[in-house]
């Protein structure tokens, strides 16, 4: 399944198909409502996932899949009802209760809002029967290995290949490519096991991305395939992104135009595609964890793990979702995770360089220039950082910021820039005493 809602009382098919409509892009090729127990159950799918079908046939249970141990589900059984999320939120599911007490739940905040404003994000490794919020799973710092350096990228290999193998499917699957190391390391593993990968890129003329994914394409001979964005086109994609992330976050906005556009051009060709989110988090790939000692890195790294769910995670969720597609994050397999939580932090950045390990485990499979290319922002590697901060300029005075920033929730808006955001979002959705639900990215992470 694609995408799930549902209420927990009987007679709300309705409604629950209320919610479906609201969010139909996630699953356009079948859909399925059913009462289980008391419960309405929704569902959407895609023609790749129909023995999904069975399981809510058969035991009341619609699962939002995304590769293995990857998953937002509701089950209803004669025990009772529950909601459950993996241990990562790969798949999103938030849930609130109608003006009559009802639990509802939906894969996105557009299909809850056709029942409730009351909206509560499920969190990632936890359980929740309506009353009680249990955790089931959790990532946590794991004692390091001490194997030899070389010993370590072997077994990182191997496990991010048995990744891309059980996500292949029947091949018909391709990849973003940013033409950095995390993106080209997943589509360099998922070429020799299909006849054909298309890969995808999308930015502004002379954007570093473009420049670095065409070398990484033509060096694993990908069919690669390159939207080049005009300036003038991106103030009219911003309310498309907007809507379909369900965030005014600057940071994460910036990131979601160009992976937006790079959705819509793979929706032509495919209806899966590898994305090469949190090998950032996991290998330590941001700038400013180079500064932390190294005894507080496993630390750090776990903190920012357990932010994706609401953040990137979402990103990709929603730009993959609004065209019909699954993006499967090969990083976060949970046999790759465990592997990646154990590998000492020296191995990570050494010699002042991130991510050193999984150069070494990919320094075959890839070209030397996507080796050495240092991590670059998604936003600023597709040249639109510049562009947003200008445009947001021009349409927020600096009198209508200061009036503005301070939203019903009691937080500020952190620019001018999130500011335009926020106006956009806020004729969508309306405002929120209560925007808990809605992650924000840790500044420090992206300053």
């Amino acid at each position: 399944m694609a995408g799930i809602a549902g209420i927990a009382q009987p007679g709300q098919s309705e409604l629950v198909n209320q919610m479906l409509d609201r969010m139909a892009h996630r699953g356009p090729d079948w859909r399925a409502v059913r009462e289980e127990d008391g419960v309405t159950f929704g569902a959407l799918g895609l023609d790749i996932q129909t023995q999904d079908l069975d399981a809510l046939k058969s035991n009341g249970l619609v699962r939002d899949r995304a590769g293995r141990g990857r998953f937002a589900q509701a089950q209803a059984n004669s025990n009772g009802f529950a909601l459950k999320r993996d241990a990562l939120g790969v798949r999103p599911l938030y849930y609130g209760w109608t003006s009559e007490g009802a639990l509802c739940f939906a894969s996105e905040v557009k299909g809850l809002l056709a029942a409730t404003r009351d909206v509560h994000e499920m969190p990632p490794g936890h359980t929740f029967d309506g009353a009680r919020l249990s955790r089931n799973s959790e990532i946590a710092v794991q004692p390091s290995d001490m194997d030899a350096p070389e010993v370590m990228a072997r077994e990182l290999r191997r496990r991010l290949e048995r990744s891309v193998q059980a996500r292949i499917g029947d091949g018909n699957v391709g990849a973003w490519l940013s033409g950095g190391i995390d993106s080209s390391a997943l589509a360099a593993l998922a070429r020799p096991l299909v006849s054909a990968l298309h890969t995808f890129a999308a930015g502004l003329p002379g954007a570093p991305d473009l420049e670095f994914a065409r070398l990484a394409a033509d060096f694993i001979r990908s069919e690669h395939h390159e939207r080049v964005v005009q300036p003038e086109e991106i103030p009219a994609v911003l309310p498309e992104a907007i809507h379909a992330l369900e965030s005014f976050d600057a940071l994460l906005v910036r990131s979601s135009v160009m992976n937006y556009l790079a959705a819509e051009s793979a929706s032509d060709y495919v209806p899966a595609v590898f994305s090469g989110e949190g090998g950032d988090e996991l290998f330590a790939g941001y700038e400013y964890l180079k500064e932390l000692p190294p005894a507080g890195l496993p630390e750090e790294l776990i903190d920012i793990v357990n932010r994706l769910h609401n953040t990137a995670l979402q990103r990709v969720d929603r730009c993959s979702s609004a065209f019909g597609m699954v993006a499967y994050v090969g990083f976060l397999d949970s046999e790759v995770v465990e592997y990646a939580l154990k590998i000492p932090a020296g191995l990570k950045i050494r010699n002042g360089v991130e991510k050193w390990v999984l150069r070494e485990a990919m320094k075959d499979a890839l070209p030397g220039p996507i080796l050495r290319r240092p991590k670059v922002k998604f936003w600023q590697g597709a040249g639109v950082e510049d562009f947003l901060e200008k445009y947001a300029d021009e349409k927020v005075s600096d009198a209508d910021f200061e009036r503005e920033r301070g939203l019903p929730d009691g937080s500020r808006l952190n620019s001018k820039e999130e500011l335009l955001y926020y106006r956009i979002f806020r004729e969508y959705f309306g405002e929120f005493d209560d925007l808990s639900w809605m992650g924000r990215t840790k500044r420090t992470q992206a300053s």
